[in-house]
């Protein structure tokens, strides 16, 4: 019997986001979680392992949102570079000017945690 996966509603609001912002003119930026596996981004730029990345159409070039990830090339010290972000890594899209946006929750990686032993006597 097959079973029917339902996609995350991630990369459609990130979509939504994104087209509401360039209609209103403001901004839209993602802040990414460089923990996550897979993510290419200029290494130089990461701060606390997040970077905040602008997505705006004037200044990425071939921007692709898929289901899986986002991908464009953007220009880094003068410098064109390829950025790839699976969609799970990208913690929140918001508004440059004004913050307004959406936070998404990353999915965690899972530690193996060792037990906490206590010595009784």
């Amino acid at each position: 019997m097959e079973q029917w996966v339902v996609p995350s509603v991630v990369p459609y609001l990130i979509r939504a986001y994104h087209a509401w912002m360039e209609d209103a003119e403001l901004t839209p930026h993602i802040l990414v979680d460089c923990t996550y596996s897979g993510v290419v981004v200029p290494k130089q730029f990461i701060q606390q392992n997040k970077i905040v990345l602008n997505i705006a159409s004037n200044t990425t070039h071939d921007l692709v949102i898929n289901n899986n990830s986002l991908s464009f090339k953007a220009r880094f010290s003068n410098k064109l570079v390829d950025i790839f972000v699976p969609i799970n890594a990208v913690s929140s899209i918001y508004a440059g000017e004004n913050g307004e946006g959406t936070l998404f929750k990353t999915e965690t990686k899972k530690t193996e945690k060792k037990p906490n032993l206590t010595l009784l006597n």
